[in-house]
């Protein structure tokens, strides 16, 4: 077995309309190594913030990392633990 690792994957959508499907299928693509997901809509900036903790391998993390990045209208960070 693949060792994991905790992550935290902030997610900022800027344009919901035409990213949310998108981030919705990925992020429950990758459910099987998510320890929780809260999200919260910013009405006044008009933008949704989510946050993701993952355990997942390493590359698995970065994988869903960069996929999210790649949607028009959405940026994607993550934190790792060290262990």
């Amino acid at each position: 077995m693949e060792e994991t690792r905790i992550a935290v994957l902030s997610v900022i959508v800027e344009k919901r309309e035409q990213a949310a499907e998108k981030v919705n299928a990925l992020l429950s693509e990758y459910g099987v190594y998510v320890v929780g997901r809260m999200g919260i809509p910013y009405h006044e900036k008009s933008v949704s913030v989510i946050c993701v903790v993952l355990d997942a391998p390493v590359p698995v993390v970065n994988a869903l990392t960069g996929k999210l990045g790649s949607i028009e209208g959405v940026t994607a960070k993550t934190l790792f633990s060290k262990f």
